[in-house]
């Protein structure tokens, strides 16, 4: 069995089987020889799955993710795995065990992280389909950072199970959801229903339906839109992008209202508490992995934060429910949220911690904790010709709405161009 990142010759093996069964007339399902890539947090059985850590660089998984597995059953073929940085707790991806990946568009840029290795790939034309992770908006923003399209659905939508972070982490699992990223959106509309639903393994996946994107009457919806949370202020490219977004969906007949979600400034003292709570998970994943040399984006300061106490920690999770609850009441008169994915386009590598402190990577990070669903769609180019992403943020289980606005912002402000590699 192969134990590499790229399955070359297992890939084309597998690809003429593909074809010898379409020439019979069988077809496996709707991913029949499609070729797809995996973010490395993934377990893929027989190939090394590292979750860019030290400690897994060896690790060969006996079993494939549940997301995974579902994807080979529906006939789509693993080419290899793409990089993120050390357990995805980063907005650059890069790591110890195999270093940095460029932005496609301009190599002197992070495509973003944690799902970088995925939208990086997926930009330049390698793979047709991968599968990220999402946390704080590690789906989002490199779909923001790449100009591809990605969706983090509904908390309790897609087992985690057989990823780095799965389900074992403790109160704060609904962070983490699992998602398709691709080139289009209809790639999208295909692949959610495929790696939905319940395993029998991770116990907060929910046997909800999920709707028909293409049943949706766009002309009914209520919009909600906003070009500046109140933290950090965009660009005024990104903000122009998403008026644009907001245009778009007016001139179909959409009630549209520029406003933004009540106290979603209140957002970023929360966020303090929700990276210290981090830490313990953090400490345990690396101790499960094996992994002794932490990474760069790991490494603690001369003076780590005191743990949270027992109370602190109670008194967080408190706060989360208030914020949910009063996020939520904004969302009865909304059918979808438009908004930044992030103040700033794709990033010199190395500056997103400092743009992180600064609260830039807030527009993703809000909509994490209230575990609404959220997709990402190119809107618009900057002048040094970098990708603008438009974020469309809709209530808990209606990803066919938010697919449908996508695949509608698509088609008007034309979605995903090519590098010029």
């Amino acid at each position: 069995m192969p134990s590499w990142q790229l399955r070359a010759e297992d890939a084309l093996a597998d690809a003429e089987r593909a074809d010898a069964s379409l020439a019979r007339g069988e077809i496996k399902g709707s991913l029949h020889g499609v070729p797809i890539t995996i973010k490395d947090s993934f377990d893929t059985e027989g190939v090394v799955s590292t979750g860019g850590t030290k400690g897994r660089a060896h690790y060969v998984p006996a079993e494939d993710a549940t997301v995974v597995a579902r994807l080979k059953a529906a006939g789509a073929i693993l080419l290899g795995k793409t990089n993120t940085p050390e357990l995805t707790f980063a907005w650059e991806t890069d790591n110890l065990v195999y270093g940095r990946t460029n932005n496609p568009y301009n190599i002197e840029k992070s495509p973003g992280g944690s799902s970088g290795g995925a939208a990086a790939i997926l930009a330049s034309g390698g793979s047709a389909l991968d599968i990220g992770s999402d946390t704080g908006g590690s789906i989002r923003l490199p779909s923001h950072f790449c100009g591809t399209v990605g969706i983090r659905p509904t908390s309790g939508r897609v087992p985690r199970t057989g990823h780095i972070i799965s389900y074992i982490a403790g109160a704060e699992d609904a962070f983490t959801q699992i998602g398709p990223m691709a080139r289009f959106v209809e790639d999208l509309i295909l692949t959610l229903p495929i790696i939905a639903g319940v395993d029998w393994r991770d116990p907060a996946i929910v046997p909800m339906p999920l709707g028909n994107p293409r049943e949706v009457n766009l002309k009914s919806l209520k919009v909600s839109f906003h070009t500046d949370n109140g933290i950090v202020t965009p660009t005024p490219e990104i903000m122009a992008t998403i008026r644009n977004a907001a245009k778009a969906c007016a001139d179909i007949g959409c009630a549209v209202e520029e406003k933004r979600p009540t106290g979603i400034e209140k957002f970023y003292p929360l966020l303090k508490k929700w990276e210290l709570s981090d830490t313990g998970l953090v400490d345990r994943l690396l101790k499960l992995a094996g992994t002794t040399e932490r990474g760069p984006f790991l490494k603690l300061p001369e003076k780590p934060p005191k743990p949270m106490l027992l109370t602190e920690y109670g008194e967080f999770l408190e706060q989360v429910d208030s914020f949910r609850s009063e996020m939520l009441g904004f969302l009865k008169d909304y059918d979808v949220v438009l908004c930044p994915v992030n103040a700033h386009v794709a990033l010199p590598h190395g500056a997103a911690q400092k743009e992180a402190e600064r609260g830039a990577f807030t527009y993703t990070q809000v909509y994490s904790i209230t575990g609404w669903p959220g997709a990402v769609v190119r809107g618009g180019t900057s002048p040094e010709g970098l990708p603008i992403g438009v974020e469309i943020i809709g209530r808990p289980w209606r990803e066919d709405v938010v697919l449908a606005v996508a695949a509608h912002i698509e088609s008007v402000l034309g979605g995903f161009h090519p590098p010029s590699l």
